[in-house]
């Protein structure tokens, strides 16, 4: 990968390893890095693999998330005096949310598995790129003032966040 730093080694949720490669490395690097690793990696499987959702409720949890998300996602547009066009329930692997300068808003199915104040904050955040595009100071502030939570909110996402994915 062009931006990779360095060796990276992930287990992705169905279990595979994946290992990144950076500019200028090799594979046969890469293959010595992932046996050093090999350790780890069986580690993270095992526990990715234990921990997955069966199918059924993963179904669940995804249709729960298109009945309820988008009505609160909506309503707090209103508050806020935003326009949202279209909201999408995705599947996101490493964000909790997005949002396009047209005003289309992607929402993680797994924010209905967090606390409703937690879910409130990412919504907030992601309807506040529609007023500043970018995390800038002013982006902040402007999620300060509409979410003055918002740093419990972040801290809860880091530390209880992962076991989500």
């Amino acid at each position: 990968m062009r931006r990779a730093r360095r060796y990276v080694m992930r287990v992705r949720p169905d279990g595979t390893v994946r290992v990144t490669i950076p500019r200028g490395g090799s594979k046969r690097d890469a293959e010595q890095f992932a046996a050093r690793h090999l350790d780890w990696a069986h580690k993270q499987r095992a526990k990715t693999l234990s921990t997955r959702r069966p199918l059924a409720a993963e179904k669940e949890l995804r249709a729960r998330a298109a009945r309820e998300l988008p009505p609160l996602l909506h309503a707090l547009a209103d508050r806020f005096g935003l326009q949202v066009t279209k909201v999408s329930i995705r599947n996101q692997r490493s964000r909790w949310g997005s949002c396009t300068s047209r005003g289309h808003i992607a929402l993680n199915y797994r924010l209905v598995l967090m606390p409703d104040a937690v879910r409130d904050y990412v919504l907030i955040h992601e309807l506040m790129h529609l007023r500043q595009p970018n995390h800038s100071i002013r982006f902040w502030r402007l999620v300060e003032a509409a979410c003055p939570g918002f740093r419990d909110a972040e801290h809860w996402l880091k530390r209880h966040g992962p076991s989500l994915f």
